[in-house]
């Protein structure tokens, strides 16, 4: 549940099969927050479409759900930001795909250096991005794209994701 109660879609492990071992959260920021994050400082977040990268080894469900409560110990540099106001995770997928692999491969820019990367070993700079609404897309088997996106009167079904025709 998010933090106004409503459900969270939630998207199955990829085309890629195996357990899930990596997940990005989508994060709507509905107004533009100034965050302390932690040790990294103070950042100013515009408002917009975000994607966060993470992964667990152990309890894996239990990191996704921990990330949507609203009641924690702010710990990980994506607590901080998921505790300002306004805003509220959109979506959660996960992925049997590695971590760093599926963040390279997501579209975007990366706002703040470090942000959640403190063990990256891959050199990604930073495991959270800042999408552009008119260029992303999501697909059922792949993470956040940079593709543009399909045309405004296109209709998905929100169970399936998958294209209804008008």
């Amino acid at each position: 549940m998010a933090k106004n109660g409503s459900a969270i879609p939630i998207a199955a492990t990829g085309a890629e099969g195996g357990p899930a071992r990596s997940y990005q959260l989508l994060i709507d920021v509905a107004a533009p927050v100034r965050v302390a994050v932690g040790r990294l400082g103070e950042f100013e977040f515009p408002a917009g479409l975000y994607c966060y990268t993470g992964s667990a080894r152990r309890n894996f469900e239990a990191r996704i759900r921990r990330h949507l409560s609203p009641a924690k110990k702010l710990h990980w540099h994506i607590d901080y930001l998921l505790a300002a106001p306004g805003v509220r995770v959109r979506e959660v997928r996960r992925f049997a795909e590695e971590e760093c692999q599926l963040n390279r491969r997501t579209a975007g820019e990366s706002p703040v250096p470090g942000f959640g990367a403190s063990d990256c070993r891959a050199g990604c700079g930073s495991h959270l991005k800042r999408l552009s609404e008119d260029r992303f897309q999501r697909t059922e088997d792949s993470s956040v794209t940079g593709r543009k996106a399909p045309a405004k009167n296109t209709v998905f079904c929100p169970l399936t994701r998958k294209r209804l025709c008008r």
